[in-house]
């Protein structure tokens, strides 16, 4: 089970906006100026529940490209009622509101926000804006979750990165219910890196493609985010019980381009292949001068690239380990 967490149950300030128990609040925090002086804010919906129980936050669009989070958040925020929910909901749709404007995975420096965490005031905009979500968010919830996509000119099967060797990440993880879990060491700088080192339990959600709404992937965030919930005991709701049980996996490999040319799949996202197996095909654009790759392992297909124009040493294929 779950641990119990019986955060004081009080009004909540957040963004200069005090929400009492019961209530729903948007806020937008001010993050900085553009050189036209237009004023960009974190846009944040909190909704502070009528009863005790944990605080958990979500957050999308870190990258400002992936916007399959976006929309998850949006759903899960139609379901939530205060008067019945069990602590504190803290969403934030879009971290990375540079990047988001622009459709890029980037601030307007280049820097990659998801390796600018804890942040500080002083620094960088990545670093200043990590330093913001990590005051005025992370510090004051128990939970996490934050959502991503494939990058661009990729996609990713529906799935759970996070620590778990952790139990109450593992219990999280276990109640979201994606399709595959992956066991998955921080990243220097990212978000999960930050919260873990404060001691709170983060899941990453990734699934789909950057840039698109996919349907498959959104709907399973959404469904996986409220079981989660339901297991820290914040709402109730009723679910039927999974006809296909998470998949755990420890390790994964990028099977890459032996040579340069024009990429053909001949497996697809979520397929199971034997060791030695073709996964595709490269050739030049007549189709000759052709060369095959091969699976390292016994694998599921967790992700791969959108793009059949290929260099040599390009990831193309990433896959899940499941020889042990």
């Amino acid at each position: 089970m779950a641990r119990l967490y019986t955060v004081n149950h009080e009004p909540l300030t957040i963004g200069g906006i005090r929400v009492a128990p019961g209530e729903r609040k948007r806020t937008e925090i001010p993050v900085a100026r553009l050189p036209t002086q237009t004023l960009l804010s974190l846009p944040i919906t909190v909704i502070n529940g009528a009863n005790t129980g944990p605080r958990l936050w979500m957050s999308a669009a870190i990258h400002g490209d992936e916007i399959n989070g976006v929309e998850i958040i949006r759903q899960v925020l139609e379901r939530i009622n205060p008067s019945q929910l069990h602590g504190v909901l803290i969403a934030v749709p879009i971290v990375n509101v540079f990047g988001f404007i622009e459709q890029s995975r980037y601030l307007p420096d280049r820097r990659d926000l998801n390796r600018s965490f804890p942040g500080s005031s002083r620094g960088s905009l990545a670093s200043r804006l990590a330093d913001l979500f990590m005051t005025e968010v992370v510090s004051r919830c128990t939970h996490g979750i934050d959502l991503h996509t494939a990058a661009q000119h990729r996609t990713n099967l529906p799935q759970i990165r996070a620590n778990l060797d952790d139990p109450e990440t593992y219990y999280c993880a276990k109640a979201f219910a994606a399709p595959l879990l992956m066991h998955s060491t921080v990243r220097d700088g990212s978000l999960r890196q930050a919260a873990t080192k404060r001691g709170i339990p983060i899941l990453l959600y990734e699934g789909g493609e950057a840039l698109r709404f996919d349907p498959d992937a959104i709907a399973i965030g959404v469904e996986g985010i409220l079981r989660m919930m339901v297991g820290l005991n914040m709402i109730e709701l009723a679910f039927p019980e999974s006809l296909h049980p998470s998949l755990e996996v420890k390790q994964s490999k990028w099977v890459r381009a032996p040579r340069s040319g024009i990429l053909r799949l001949t497996v697809k996202l979520g397929q199971r292949v034997d060791k030695k197996q073709v996964l595709c095909i490269i050739s030049d654009a007549f189709g000759e001068n052709r060369i095959k790759a091969y699976a390292p392992f016994d694998g599921l297909v967790i992700g791969h690239t959108q793009n059949p124009l290929v260099n040599q040493g390009d990831g193309i294929l990433h896959l899940a380990d499941l020889s042990d």
